[in-house]
């Protein structure tokens, strides 16, 4: 019996996470969205290349949760993107009345599940989510760090003209210009970065993993990345639903790990058929620690943001 992954938010990101998942053979797929006809258009289409690509797993669309009715993972990418004249707060407070409607449905469905947030800002709806849903959490974290590692081994491995494959790097913190990539910790074919590269370097690579997305958007004009985020969705599907054990970097709740308490934050983490079963500790140098400690607060003021948003909803 095939595993059970529902999809909720039929644009690039969802539709082409819910796009890598089909293709992979062994999960049946349920796309979500509001949109009417939008889902169930999209996956149509992809079930219909299932002979092309040697699926033979399910992929059907709807715009209710009936259908994702006990998923055994849930990928939350529902949400606006940020528009002209929009605050960051703005961003906020409308896809955390998004994601906490959507959160309500899926705990309904699926109370068994594990939740995969994808949903910017990230860190600040993970923590939402979290909340909203109840759940403990290792089985409620984040896409991100995959995603910021993605892009700092992908430059690493041009500048060196080497395989993608021998580049090992982490990436900590918020999912934004503030997250910390580990340079000590960063490898290729198990050599030291700054053994190959000048530091000079190595900090041009950093600053460009840090606005990997913000490139992106500058070159589509009316667009955010997408391929490269489903495909982080992907793997961290796979090490859930394969029980991989996989060692990735993604947003967790931390509980004192870090020295950081109640708030999601990047660290690497353990993902298998338990959801998150462990939070990896390194040990950070005292700058690393600094850079951290900095990326969680900006973290901290979107999650107090929202607090009060809340507080004054419930007082009205």
């Amino acid at each position: 019996m095939r595993s059970k992954v529902t999809v909720v938010g039929a644009g690039n990101v969802g539709a082409t996470a819910a796009q890598r998942i089909h293709g992979l053979g062994y999960a049946d797929v349920v796309l979500v969205d509001v949109v009417p006809d939008l889902p169930q258009g999209k996956a149509l289409d992809m079930l219909e290349s299932g002979p092309v690509i040697g699926s033979d797993a399910s992929i059907i669309g709807s715009n209710t949760y009936e259908a994702s009715a006990n998923s055994d993972v849930v990928v939350i990418t529902a949400g606006i993107a940020r528009k002209p004249g929009m605050s960051r707060d703005d961003l906020l407070l409308t896809n955390m009345k998004i994601t906490s409607a959507v959160t309500q449905e899926v705990v309904k469905h699926s109370p068994n599940c594990i939740i995969i947030a994808v949903t910017n800002p990230l860190d600040a709806m993970l923590q939402n989510i979290y909340e909203t849903s109840g759940f403990p959490r290792s089985r409620v974290f984040g896409m991100a760090g995959v995603l910021d590692t993605a892009r700092f081994r992908t430059f690493i491995a041009q500048e060196l003209n080497v395989s993608v494959d021998d580049v090992q790097a982490y990436v900590l913190g918020g999912h934004g210009d503030d997250m910390v990539p580990l340079v000590r910790y960063t490898t290729v074919g198990g050599i030291p970065i700054s053994d190959l590269m000048a530091e000079e370097k190595v900090q041009q690579l950093v600053t460009r993993a840090r606005q990997g997305g913000g490139e992106i958007v500058q070159l589509l004009k009316t667009g955010s990345a997408f391929y490269a985020p489903s495909a982080s969705i992907t793997q961290m599907v796979e090490a859930v639903l394969l029980d991989r054990k996989r060692i990735l970097p993604c947003c967790a709740y931390l509980q004192g790990e870090y020295g950081i308490n109640d708030l999601c934050v990047g660290v690497p983490v353990k993902l298998g058929a338990g959801g998150m079963e462990q939070v990896i500790q390194i040990k950070l140098t005292r700058d690393e620690q600094a850079a951290l400690k900095r990326s969680a607060a900006s973290v901290k003021e979107l999650v107090d943001v929202m607090r009060k948003a809340k507080g004054q909803g419930a007082k009205a």
